[in-house]
């Protein structure tokens, strides 16, 4: 739209939309003691707008049998209902209230700054969870992408303490050019773009604001920060952290390609070799299936804007932490050190476009898949794009993904016993 907002939508023959707005503003974009702010926001419009409490809002989906939802991360918050598609106009129009009119009454916002912090204790409760935060910490220290989603309850009591600091964030990050709005479901393009334009076409920077968006920090490029002769005891990239957990809980990994890399679809194979969300991945079979030492093991590529980072997490025994440890930098060293056959490239691949085929089916999942393409590149790809160029994938490409990625120069260690 003329005012920057994007709009992107996906015609499917489901009864059932998900419609919703994506704002590129989360925990990167804040202040160390505005540290949660993104989050806080994300609970807080939901207890009310200018017209409408937070029970009518809720009531207003869910009284027609929908949902509405939202989620915060390093860079995004993004608010969604999926409901029929005779209420697309409905669930869109109060999406559109809770964030330019949102109410920040004091007394439901101390609520909802009780209810984060509750989570916050149950994040911490969940080793499982929490390493995920704390690795992030470790690979980014010095950075925004360091602090935690929640934030903490210290920060939490401050930025709690007047809503003008909320609606003041508000109106600095959720402004025009960093919003998605997006619809996937059984709904004409045309209506839509009407209803979009609509609820959106008038929005705009305040005055008071203007174009002193404070910026993002730039990240590096997705290539390791240290120096090939550094290695793995490297104090700054290994921490132990005494959780007094049943089992040791660990953490391998580090810095990785950003969204939009051309390697970005290699890295994604290669993650599901090694050991995405199948049984036969190599960390399963290796440590799960020969051995029997661990009940989980996976590893994770989650790339963002300007960089990002691959881990692998385990649990296990505390007698059976080097065993697994030894055993997990040995498929990294495989991957370094073999390169792939031709047959075993292209199972791998077979593999995984059978496993996207079956995740485009999920509309929720494609919808704000969608949305944050739009977000970040101007284009939301169809699942057979996709495919198309990871079946194109040379062994060679993986080996030189595998080099760049799991060298001992881009290796950190945490570990919870």
């Amino acid at each position: 739209m003329p005012n920057g907002v994007k709009i992107v939508h996906r015609r499917t023959p489901s009864p059932v939309a998900y419609i919703g707005v994506m704002v590129g503003a989360g925990t990167r974009d804040e202040l160390p003691e505005e540290n949660g702010m993104a989050h806080y926001i994300e609970h807080c419009v939901f207890k009310g707008t200018a017209h409408r409490t937070g029970r009518q809002l809720i009531q207003s989906i869910e009284g027609i049998g929908g949902e509405i939802n939202a989620y915060t991360t390093k860079e995004e918050t993004t608010f969604y209902a999926a409901i029929l598609t005779s209420h697309v106009q409905l669930a869109l129009r109060l999406i559109a209230e809770m964030l330019r009119e949102p109410g920040f009454k004091k007394d439901e916002t101390d609520k909802e700054r009780m209810v984060i912090m509750d989570e916050i204790e149950s994040y911490n409760d969940s080793p499982s969870e929490l390493i995920y935060d704390d690795f992030e910490s470790l690979v980014f220290a010095g950075s925004p992408l360091a602090m935690p989603v929640l934030g903490t309850k210290k920060t939490l009591r401050h930025i709690s303490s007047k809503p003008e600091y909320a609606r003041r964030w508000m109106e600095e990050h959720y402004r025009p050019e960093r919003m998605v709005v997006f619809c996937q479901g059984d709904v004409s393009p045309d209506r839509f773009f009407r209803l979009a334009e609509h609820e959106f076409g008038s929005l705009a920077a305040p005055d008071h604001i203007g174009s002193k968006t404070r910026a993002r920090r730039e990240q590096p490029d997705g290539q390791p920060r240290v120096t090939a002769d550094d290695t793995i005891l490297n104090p700054e990239r290994e921490r132990t952290f005494k959780r007094h957990t049943h089992q040791v809980h660990a953490m391998v990994g580090g810095h990785a390609y950003p969204l939009g890399h051309e390697k970005q679809l290699g890295m994604f194979l290669i993650n599901n070799i090694l050991g995405g969300g199948s049984l036969n991945s190599r960390l399963n079979l290796s440590l799960r299936e020969s051995k029997g030492l661990v009940y989980t093991v996976e590893s994770v590529y989650t790339p963002l804007s300007d960089t990002g980072y691959w881990c692998v997490y385990w649990a296990c025994d505390p007698g059976d932490f080097e065993r697994s440890l030894e055993l997990v930098k040995q498929e990294l060293e495989h991957l370094r050190t073999r390169p792939m056959s031709e047959t075993a490239l292209r199972k791998a691949i077979t593999q995984l476009r059978g496993q996207l085929a079956v995740s485009a089916q999920n509309q929720e999942n494609t919808a704000l898949s969608m949305a944050k393409s739009m977000l970040y590149h101007g284009h939301a790809p169809q699942w057979d794009e996709i495919v198309d160029k990871i079946s194109k994938t040379s062994a060679q490409t993986l080996f030189d993904i595998a080099n760049e990625m799991f060298s001992d120069a881009n290796y950190y260690i945490l570990t919870y016993k």
